[in-house]
């Protein structure tokens, strides 16, 4: 099971000012960063600065990563959902082909509905996880533009009519009873067959599930590899269990035979021996879809400290399904900032000195802290889950077994969060949220900084630290462990943010700069991420519960001190943090308390966190968060359009450079992907 996982950009309406701006981005040639603006949803542009000074050889590198962490996109669209192939394919069908009049108010609420579902990977809200109102347009409408189509462009089934499949798909569209979640993590009714995701499919039930997996496992066997991470569990008409494995000749074989042959022909430009063999061997993991050759895929990578070129490529986080055991299909290629990663690595040199401080029971600590790299990548294309929204940052790999003997890797993909800084600039937000004057200096001044070193420090140091006591099973906190553990490392990065050590170490110049980020923190946890509900509707996206569950937390074990308060000004609602000393010292019981909880793994008492602090909302704060951002006409979602990269050719047709082209919108660019990229049948 995953116990460290992507942290989610939460924090672009609060990074205002604070630019902290490379040299190399002043000199790159400047882009409009806003792309497109539908819904609740603003597309992004993201630079990739340094590219030029790459050698040729790392281009080509990064140009075959690149598509191959293009080649899978179908594959993601299919895990969110069985009918999104379908979906998507139909509404991009009458979107291309479509001959009426297109001006049609319900044509372009149409297609505002088709960018939400490319944006969001599927039907279903990429955060909220609700399915989406097609608001704007009726399902008369969407069978009038279906049947204006030649049937060929109809995505229907062998031998299935247009009305047929008209009759099959509409209610998915349309009726909100119908695969109303895509993924349901907590309640008291099976959480497999509330959900709309498609890691399993005939019925399968959470009881049956949990069994087939428990009947895997060999008691104390602490090597085991993440059963179910790369499979559809199916069950057939006479109830048997099988696991439809992903790869080569498996599930998912016309999209990941292409990502192989990419990987191959990367391969051929690989930086170093070490390298060569982390591709080598993801190639065979995804050839043979042995769990154990993926581990040793994973230790080879975390070894491979040396290439200046990365990557992320396959099965790896586990959100999307409400065990936390399958994984979705997500890639990214980057390489290393120098510059920036001086700051990550005084992080993991000192990797010990904050294991041993951390304010947790020693049995709970690392006696020896192995392996722990961190550097800040340019990301040079986003893949699968990874795209169009994207993280910034990455810890991996998740087994915890791997993690204590062979060390982790985590990275800040600072281009991401510069791209949201500079989107972000005079959006009117902090005037209005942000309590007073002396925060808003705060933020204007260290807001850039603390909010990376925050990431810094939960992926790098927070996934990384504290250890299981021996005998405890990792499966064991269930589907709250998402939540726990992306709680568990924000609330260590918290923690840290306000120690002297960061001084010490030139981290910060001023004592009072983790105010900036423990304030943002608390008022973004508290009220401002609520703009990202549902009115009505509790918090279901592992990180937005993570983030409740903290501030929550903090403020309810506070209010005696008043430590934390919600205060009013010309009627509107405020956070006031007023004593950031015992707010640290409340993180720390805390975090004393989360890692107890994994270290002995205590579901009940995990359980009783997540459902206590994570879920409810505040509905009448809700509504007023809603209305306050509503008329600051504000997206409360980002989403990023890749660059286009072009290999350049000589007359004998030998590459001779790799360029990057920003001009590609975000229709051209997902029509052009599922036009390039679209490999996976309909029904799988």
């Amino acid at each position: 099971m995953r116990k460290s996982a992507l942290l989610l950009m939460t924090t672009s309406l609060l990074t205002v000012g604070a630019h902290v701006a490379t040299a190399a981005n002043d000199e790159h040639p400047k882009i409009d960063y806003t792309v497109d603006r539908f819904a609740d949803i603003e597309i992004l542009r993201y630079e990739v600065p340094g590219f030029e000074e790459l050698s040729l050889q790392q281009k080509q590198l990064l140009y075959h990563l690149s598509e191959a962490a293009l080649m899978g996109r179908d594959i993601i669209f299919d895990q969110n959902c069985r009918y999104n192939l379908a979906i998507r394919r139909a509404l991009e069908a009458i979107y291309r082909e479509y001959r009426g009049d297109r001006g049609d108010a319900q044509f372009k609420a149409l297609e505002t509905y088709l960018k939400r579902v490319w944006l969001a990977n599927g039907i279903h809200h990429h955060y909220g996880e609700d399915k989406f109102e097609p608001a704007g347009f009726t399902a008369d409408y969407f069978a009038k533009c279906i049947r204006s189509l030649d049937p060929k462009h109809v995505p229907v089934r062998k031998g299935q009519t247009v009305d047929a499949w008209l009759k099959e798909i509409t209610p998915v569209i349309f009726d909100p009873k119908v695969m109303p979640k895509r993924t349901v993590q907590s309640g008291s009714g099976d959480l497999l067959l509330a959900s709309a995701n498609n890691y399993y499919e005939g019925g399968v039930t959470q009881q049956e599930a949990e069994a087939f997996y428990a009947a895997m496992r060999t008691p104390n066997d602490s090597t085991a590899p993440s059963y179910g991470l790369n499979s559809r569990l199916s069950k057939s008409a006479d109830g048997k269990l099988t696991e439809k494995v992903w790869k080569v000749g498996g599930l998912y074989t016309e999209a990941i035979e292409h990502i192989v042959d990419e990987l191959q022909k990367a391969e051929q430009f690989a930086e170093n021996a070490a390298q060569r063999a982390v591709i080598e061997k993801l190639v065979e993991f995804y050839r043979t879809g042995d769990l154990k050759t993926f581990d040793a895929y994973a230790i080879l990578w975390v070894k491979d400290t040396a290439s200046e070129v990365d990557f992320v490529n396959g099965f790896t986080e586990s959100y999307g399904d409400p065990l936390g055991m399958k994984a979705s299909w997500e890639a990214i290629a980057n390489f290393i900032n120098r510059k920036a990663t001086k700051r990550t690595r005084i992080i993991s040199d000192n990797a010990q000195w904050f294991e041993d401080n951390a304010p947790m029971d020693p049995r709970f600590r690392k006696k020896k802290v192995k392996g722990i790299t961190a550097k800040v990548i340019t990301v040079a294309m986003l893949g699968g889950d990874c795209y169009p929204t994207t993280p910034i940052g990455i810890n991996l790999p998740n087994a915890d077994w791997i993690r204590k003997d062979h060390g982790s890797k985590s990275v800040t993909i600072e281009n991401i969060t510069e791209a949201y800084d500079k989107a972000s600039l005079g959006n009117g937000f902090r005037e209005e949220f942000v309590w007073n004057d002396a925060e808003h200096a705060r933020i204007d001044k260290y807001g850039f900084i603390t909010d990376n070193l925050h990431t810094d420090l939960h992926e790098c140091l927070g996934h990384a630290s504290g250890q299981l006591l021996e005998g405890t099973d990792p499966n064991a906190l269930g589907a709250y462990s998402s939540t726990l553990e992306e709680a568990r490392a924000d609330i260590f990065a918290l923690y840290y943010l306000a120690d002297p050590k960061l001084i010490e170490l030139g981290l910060l110049s001023d004592p009072e700069a983790y105010k900036a980020e423990y304030y943002k923190y608390i008022m973004n946890g508290l009220m401002t991420q609520l703009v990202r509900i549902q009115p009505g509707n509790d918090i279901e996206e592992a990180h937005m519960r993570n983030r409740q569950l903290i501030a929550r937390w903090v403020y309810e074990k506070g209010r005696a001190d008043h430590v934390v308060d919600f205060a009013k000004r010309d009627g509107k609602t405020f956070v006031v943090v007023n004593d950031y000393g015992k707010l640290r010292g409340l993180f720390a019981e805390l975090l004393a308390e989360l890692q107890r909880i994994k270290s002995e793994g205590d579901f009940e008492a995990g359980r009783k966190l997540v459902e206590d602090y994570g879920v409810k909302v505040d509905r009448a704060l809700h509504e007023e968060v809603l209305a306050r951002y509503a008329r600051l006409n504000l997206a409360p979602y980002k989403g990023f359009v890749n660059p286009v990269m072009k290999p350049i050719r000589d007359a004998q047709g030998k590459v001779t450079d790799v360029t990057l082209d920003y001009s590609e919108d975000y229709a051209d660019q997902m029509m052009r992907y599922s036009r390039e990229y679209s490999y996976l049948p309909t029904y799988n």
